[in-house]
């Protein structure tokens, strides 16, 4: 039988989100669904879908107004990255399959990208290839990882962001920001509801049940983004 916490996070409400819009080529190009802002103490996460070739500069406006340094992509590739990078902001390949939970490498290597750019300590933390050909890359193929990709001058003044991204910005995407909510310091099912009052259908049944089971990491863990 559910609990009534439990069917609160199946029934969160959710609050309107802005639907932004941009021309190319004399054509209006609208978001599908705009990004989703979450922050928590001193984490802060842009949820959203995966964008193309031909909507990519809509997406970078919202990126680079929310001060994006890390763009977290667990899908197949939809556009060119390149693009990204030529802007600053590192591209980490971290893709699993669609509907499932993330594997522990991924967790582990998103955890320590998190504990890199919110950390206390602000010590930077490697951030370790999750899956074969995957990890953040350079325009020109170089590897990059949570260590040695600096944010840029105005992430330096300002508080920094993280970006997640699957192909509909509702599953895989969300489920990572809210194991990062999780370790600092957020129940299961809070964690839930937080990210769900603030992306419309977030997290499917099977990806809830692994977050209700989700036990958050020691201090000693590499994974750990209090420390």
């Amino acid at each position: 039988m559910a609990t009534a916490k439990t069917l609160q996070v199946q029934q969160a409400g959710i609050r309107p989100q802005r639907q932004g819009s941009a021309a190319k080529d004399g054509v209006v190009q609208r978001m599908p669904n705009p990004p989703a802002f979450v922050e928590y103490k001193n984490l802060r996460f842009l949820i959203f879908d995966a964008p193309s070739d031909r909507t990519l500069d809509l997406y970078l406006q919202e990126l680079e107004r929310h001060n994006v340094t890390d763009v977290v992509r667990v899908c197949d590739p939809t556009y060119d990255k390149g693009t990204l990078i030529k802007k600053g902001i590192a591209v980490h390949d971290w893709p699993f399959p669609d509907g499932d939970p993330p594997p522990q490498n991924i967790v582990s290597d998103f955890l320590a990208l998190v504990n890199s750019r919110f950390g206390k300590t602000n010590k930077p933390a490697k951030a370790t290839v999750g899956v074969a050909g995957g990890g953040a890359t350079s325009a020109d193929g170089a590897s990059l990882s949570a260590e040695n990709v600096s944010p840029n001058t105005a992430a330096a003044e300002s508080k920094t962001t993280i970006g997640v991204h699957c192909v509909a910005g509702l599953g895989r995407a969300p489920v990572l920001v809210t194991m990062a909510l999780i370790e600092a310091g957020l129940a299961p099912l809070d964690a839930v509801i937080y990210v769900r009052e603030r992306r419309r259908g977030a997290i499917n049944a099977r990806q809830l049940k692994y977050v209700e089971s989700y036990k958050r990491r020691t201090r000693g863990d590499k994974g750990c983004i209090i420390c």
